[in-house]
């Protein structure tokens, strides 16, 4: 089985920052694309950022310049570092990561989601 676990969400005033972290665990043969979504209440979930296997990142418009996005491929672990946040940054943010239990079996997991708010 396999397991994503999301931390590093919380409280924090316009301007502040904070990191998240998501860790895949279990069975992994390996990993591809990793990325985080968002969901505000009453809006669909989008998309935040993305990272390929060899380091390509892709942002939303309303994050570039803003957010980070990383990986440690020995730890199966994707970051957000999140700066110069926003009360529009409110939302449940979701990590998500393509990967392969076995060979030729490659899907998509998705973290329990982590709640951050930008308030002051």
């Amino acid at each position: 089985q396999v397991q994503l676990v999301a931390s590093g969400g919380g409280l924090v005033q316009p301007g502040g920052s904070l990191r998240l972290s998501c860790a895949a665990s279990g069975n992994i043969f390996s990993i591809n694309t990793m990325g985080w979504y968002r969901q505000a209440p009453g809006n669909q979930r989008e998309l935040v950022a993305t990272i390929t296997s060899g380091g390509t990142t892709y942002y939303a418009d309303s994050v570039k310049g803003r957010f980070t996005i990383s990986r440690d491929n020995p730890k199966n672990t994707v970051y957000l570092q999140m700066n110069s946040l926003k009360p529009e940054d409110t939302a449940v943010y979701y990590c998500n990561i393509r990967l392969a239990p076995s060979r030729f079996n490659e899907r998509d997991y998705w973290g329990q989601g982590t709640q951050v708010t930008v308030s002051s």
